[in-house]
Parts: structure tokens; sequence; C-alpha cells
């Protein structure tokens, strides 16, 4: 009676419970910072206050978790087959917000889309991130039966990414980035033949090192970040140069963010100042969303760092242990490549906050306050946990560890 009202408790949570626990924690631990560094955006950013930034961010996290429990419900191979048109959505959404998206501070940074006749904005880039994923699983996974003609893999593999990748790199070019890092991630794990990786690789490489030079030295592409991107990179080499001088005005302008929140971080020491009693969450730009981090070891130290760090750790762990288990080829490239993107974005959040890489402005996983991100977050996780869901289901109809080839095109 005991074990069976154990297993009718935790029935709500479908799917592995202990990554399931895992972004509970993460989800409840992430109300305390987000409390504490939004009053930069009351008092210094004059936007909102704090208690209404935490309560939107509470109720993200609420929407989220209703998300990932809808999407556990959904059967992801419909996901799969629906993800060529969700894509395609996305890519007009795209072409859409270039030429009517909202600005960030007056920069012609027009990523976020205003829903007509509500106050809800949202970045298409990210969802477009997302389907452009799941849409090259499926892909990889249909056409795994035989060799695929150049003509198809630039049709219907390259030609989708470098799309998505040139509509969004115009106004986010850290994204566009890890758009194109990650796409050629899933297709090394997909088994694409490494000719049209390589070939790919070069191709794209060309087509940048193009878009920086025409961007650059010509004004044919209007309203591009190139400069900034330029600017944040030598901001960032300055940083790193022994030799530069400390007391030049320029360099501690460039390096302002960099530096207050290398001051958070060394302020925090081992056991933090405590939680909400941040001493430079008032100076850090950002201090709620891209340098959340720095926030967090300052108030907890580099104990509370390091146990968020192994929170996330355990997730990734949980993710390729799902991975492993997964005997359908679909549902395990899905779940490797959703976890890749968790992954990096939460590698290049911290990168920055400690001064690894340039300011890119991802957020961190399930923490940082921004609606889009985590939805997004919560999606790929509930996309994971509805993954998960099924091993069993298919280890009961006696399906292998190693598919067959009627098998795998039958799953996607």
């Amino acid at each position: 009676m005991n074990e069976q009202e154990t297993e009718n408790r935790f029935e709500f949570l479908k799917g592995d419970k202990v990554l399931w626990m895992v972004i509970l924690v993460i989800s409840i631990f992430s109300i305390f910072p987000v409390y504490s560094a939004s009053s930069n955006l009351e008092y210094i950013v004059n936007n909102g206050t704090t208690t209404g930034h935490v309560i939107k961010h509470m109720f993200f996290v609420i929407l989220g978790l209703g998300i990932m429990r809808i999407v556990g419900m959904i059967k992801y191979e419909y996901i799969g087959k629906l993800s060529s048109i969700l894509l395609g959505l996305m890519i007009i959404l795209l072409i859409f917000t270039m030429f009517t998206g909202q600005t960030i501070d007056g920069a012609s940074a027009s990523r976020w889309l205003k829903i007509p006749g509500t106050p809800i904005s949202f970045q298409p880039s990210s969802f477009a991130f997302l389907m452009l994923i799941i849409y090259l699983c499926r892909y990889l996974t249909k056409k795994i039966t035989r060799e695929r003609l150049p003509i198809e893999n630039i049709t219907y593999i390259f030609g989708p990414i470098l799309l998505v990748f040139v509509l969004v790199a115009k106004d986010n070019g850290s994204t566009a980035l890890m758009i194109l890092m990650v796409s050629i991630i899933v297709l090394v794990i997909g088994q694409l033949h490494w000719k049209y990786i390589t070939g790919f690789i070069s191709a794209s490489f060309v087509a940048i090192v193009l878009f920086l030079l025409i961007a650059l030295n010509t004004s044919l592409i209007g309203g591009n970040r190139v400069h900034t991107w330029m600017s944040r990179i030598e901001t960032f080499t300055s940083s790193k140069t022994k030799h530069a001088d400390v007391d030049d005005e320029s360099v501690k302008a460039k390096n302002y963010q960099v530096m207050q929140a290398k001051a958070a971080i060394v302020h925090g020491g081992i056991t933090g100042i405590g939680p909400g009693k941040s001493a430079l969450k008032q100076m850090l730009p950002q201090s709620a969303s891209d340098f959340i981090f720095a926030v967090i070891v300052e108030e907890y130290g580099l104990i509370g760092a390091a146990f968020l760090i192994s929170l996330y750790l355990i997730m990734m762990i949980r993710i390729i242990m799902i991975a492993s288990k997964m005997p359908a080829f679909f549902g395990s490239l899905l779940v490797l490549s959703l976890g890749v993107m968790i992954f990096i974005q939460l590698s290049v959040n911290i990168a920055v906050a400690i001064n690894l890489i340039p300011v890119t402005g991802q957020p961190l996983p399930l923490i940082s306050y921004g609606g889009t991100s985590m939805l997004v977050t919560y999606l790929q996780l509930g996309i994971i946990l509805n993954i998960s869901s099924r091993i069993q289901i298919y280890d009961e109809e006696g399906m292998g560890k190693k598919q067959n080839i009627a098998e795998i095109n039958d799953i996607a």
C-alpha cells in the first residue's frame, strides 16, 4: 500500500525522477538571485519594481513547469513530425522581426517581436533554434537508410541551417554562432558523412568572413551589429593583455561589465556575503540576466556556485544516461542534441561571467530573468523527460538496444 501511494505521488513527475528533482531545485533557487538582482532594474534602470519582477519570474517558472508536463503527454515523435512546419513558421517570424521587431536601448538589435494587442514580447530566434535542432534530428533519422545526394544535403540540411543563421546573425551574433556550432555537433552525432560536414564548415567559414568584411567596410548590410561584436572582442583581448594601460579611461569604460563581474566574484569569497546582500548588483549591468552568475557567487560564495554547478552536472549526466538507454535512434539523437544546446548556453554564460570569453549576452538556463529563454529551456527539458518516460515502454515492447532500419524509420 505504501509503495502504491509513493508511486501515485510521483506520477505527476512523468519521466526521469532525478532530472525532475534537479529541475525543481534549480527553478526554486532561481527566485532568490532574481529577486536580489532585479533591484538593479528598479533603482538603476527605473524599470518596474523588484516585487513585480520576481512575481513575473515566478509566473514563468510555474508556466515553464506546466509546459514541461504538457509536453510529457505528447508523443515526441509527433513533435518531430511537426518540426518542419514549425521551423517554417519560425523562419517567417524571423523575417517579420527584421522589419518590425523592437530595438534594445536604441541599438539596431531587432530581436523582440510583440504579440499584437498584448504587452507580451518574445524572441523568435530562440524558438527557431529549438525547431531547427528538432528538424535536423528527424531528417537525419529518416534518411539514415541510404547515402544522400549532395543536392539533398544542401537543400534539406545546410539550407535551413544557413537560412536561420543568416536571419539571426544580423542582430544576434552570439546566438547565431551557437546555432551554427550546435547544428554541426548534431550532424556529427547524427552520423552525416564527414566529407559533407567538413565541406559545410569550410563554406560557413568563408561565408562568415565575407559577411564581416562587407559589414565592416561597406554599407550594404544596414543596421548590423558587427562593430559592436568587434568592440567586445577588442575589449576582451585588452582585458587579457598584461601591458594594457589600466588607467586608460576608455579601457576602463569598455571593461566595465567584466570588471564589475570579477569584483562581485572576488567579493563573494568562499562562503558568500549572504542572500540578497550583493553590494555590486547595482553597478553590474544585466545583473538579473546575463551576469546573474556573478551575483550568485557574490551572495552564496564558491560553495553556492559549486552546488549550482553540481546540479547542472547531474542534469547533464542524466541526459547522457537517458540518451544511452533510449533504443530509438531519433529519441537518443534528440536527447543528446537538446542536452548540447543547454550545455553550451550554460558554459557560455559562466565563461562570460569569469572573463574566459567576450561578452555575449546568453542567459543562465532556468535562472536568468527573461521569459523566452526560460520557456525554451523548459520545452527542451520537457521533451527530454518525455523521451525518458518512453524507455520502459520500448523495453516492454521488446525493442532492443540496436534498431534495424525499419524500426528507425517507423519511430521518426
